[in-house]
């Protein structure tokens, strides 16, 4: 039987705190450090694996976290999940972003449908169009072939989909799969529905209009905008335009789209990357067969984040490590720093994957909790960090985690020898040179120099970012997000905190206020 405690009930929890820290730059120093990198490491999907030598554990802490996993029920809590129990209380729904890409338990029946075939129909109707598409069965008016595809959505029917395209764009075009450039309009700014416009031939142009409800203000506002810009060409919007939408939304049986591609309540935004909502615009840019490749290698991660033993689950074990430095060691940030260009917009999503799905004060039962919970994400690709905010990361008087993510080869193909070495061997010699700089520091008698070490990190390591790649590293953090808010005793798939804010600007927009609501309409022109 599953029981839902909070963190600080948790025999195992009182355990770890009594554990004595371990003095990383002790650790990681010399021949002990060489050890650690070989022996703190676990297999992932798709070649990946996640090393974990540069975290403060050791062999005492570790033994307390996976007794803490097994105290919290985290195996079980996440097969009752994926066979489709009730886990989102909050809003009383199912969770099931695992079935877009595969089944990990039983089937799963609601709404009087097997959730699995309904994820497989949308998935090969959404490759039948795009086929369609790229081989000029479907046109635009004059019979021509459309070359670019927009994305029309916020949150995460943007920042998810908008990550992998940039991820696998390089990709597509060393590997002859790149079919349809990508762009995508988000903001509710018009100058950023304006710039996407200017910069594309939108006779040739697809557009995907995402939203779930069919209402969302920010996407219906750029949808009109794009509409305009259609007719100002002379082109029949309906003829230009796809919806992703569920099926009881306004958009879902509309005249205004060529079709209509279907998602449901029981996968969150932030986790709908592998659903028609990253599938539509990634298949019509790569073709439908890298969108498979990507769901399977997000599949074949599924199956080891289901595993009961931590040693052998990359994503319990992460998310474990994570909840030590939260809540025993008391940092605040972590910081995600992929050595990957094609990764640029990864920490973004796993900005609102991790704080919006964690940032939470209340368990699932609507009580304060009396301990953190999420930490704060940032983050952004090597080596232009280390010219950002490093300086903070070495020497600031905070000690922040980091995740560094790393391969050894890179998408292109191309790459020039420099002084004795290639761009790609000096992207991976900062990213070693960091971690080990991070964990032991230097001396110095000069303190404006010194750098006390101490620093936690864990990198994943890849050959190279492909499709597989790409959907295994996705997997990864989705289930160490929510295994920590398993350990935490919070939901991690609503978002009340979003709702606010939006209420009270459909009051502004109506000039239904008063007070300091008033007054900043006024000072902003409203």
């Amino acid at each position: 039987m599953i029981t839902w405690n909070n963190l600080n009930t948790v025999p195992a929890y009182q355990e770890l705190q009594k554990a004595a820290a371990i003095n990383l730059a002790e650790a990681m120093a010399g021949e002990k450090g060489a050890e650690r990198v070989g022996k703190y490491s676990v297999p992932m999907a798709a070649g990946l694996s996640y090393n974990y030598a540069g975290k403060q554990v050791d062999e005492e802490i570790l033994k307390a976290l996976a007794k803490l996993a097994d105290e919290a029920q985290l195996a079980e809590k996440f097969q009752a999940l994926y066979n489709g129990d009730v886990i989102n209380t909050g809003e009383k729904r199912r969770v099931l972003h695992h079935m877009t890409r595969g089944q990990l338990g039983e089937a799963v029946v609601a709404d009087g449908v097997d959730k699995r075939s309904f994820y497989v129909e949308q998935q090969e109707k959404i490759a039948e169009l795009a086929n369609k598409v790229h081989s000029g069965q479907i046109t635009n008016a004059a019979g021509e072939k459309f070359t670019t595809v927009v994305q029309i959505g916020i949150g995460g029917s943007d920042l998810g989909p908008r990550a992998m395209y940039l991820a696998l764009e390089n990709w597509a075009k060393a590997n002859n799969t790149f079919k349809m450039e990508a762009r995508f309009i988000s903001n509710v700014d018009p100058d950023d529905a304006a710039a996407v416009l200017d910069a594309i031939d939108v006779a040739h142009s697809l557009f995907v209009l995402v939203s779930k409800s069919g209402t969302t203000l920010e996407t219906l506002t750029n949808e009109s905008f794009v509409k305009d810009a259609l007719a100002r060409a002379g082109l029949d919007a309906s003829k230009h335009m796809i919806a992703v939408t569920s099926e009881t939304s306004p958009l879902a049986k509309s005249d205004d789209y060529l079709a209509a591609f279907f998602m449901d309540d029981y996968i969150g935004g932030r986790f709908s990357s592998t659903s028609g909502v990253g599938g539509a615009v990634l298949s019509l840019a790569f073709g439908p067969e890298v969108f498979a490749k990507f769901l399977e290698g997000a599949a074949e991660e599924d199956k080891l984040a289901a595993g009961k033993d931590m040693f052998a689950n990359p994503a319990m074990l992460d998310a474990l490590i994570g909840v030590y430095e939260r809540n025993v060691l008391g940092y605040q940030n972590t910081a995600v720093l992929p050595y990957s260009q094609a990764l640029s917009r990864f920490p973004a999503h796993l900005q609102q994957l991790d704080m919006e799905s964690n940032g939470k004060s209340v368990n699932r039962f609507g009580e304060p909790v009396d301990y953190p919970t999420g930490p704060v994400i940032f983050g952004e690709p090597g080596t232009n960090g280390q010219h950002s905010f490093y300086q903070l990361l070495h020497q600031g008087t905070d000690i922040i985690p980091l995740q560094f993510v790393g391969f050894k080869n890179n998408q292109m193909g191309r790459d020039v020898d420099i002084q004795g070495s290639t761009s790609q061997q000096k992207l991976c010699a900062n990213v070693v040179a960091q971690i080990v700089a991070f964990a032991c520091g230097k001396a110095d008698e000069d303190r404006n120099k010194n750098f006390e070490g101490g620093r936690p990190s864990s990198i994943i390591v890849g050959e190279q970012l492909t499709p597989q790649a790409l959907g295994a590293l996705l997997s990864h953090f989705e289930n160490k997000v929510m295994y920590q808010g398993f350990v935490w005793n919070i939901n991690s798939f609503d978002q009340e905190g979003v709702q606010l804010g939006k209420v009270l600007a459909k009051k502004v927009l109506a000039h239904d206020t008063e007070g300091a609501l008033k007054a900043y309409s006024g000072l902003l022109g409203i």
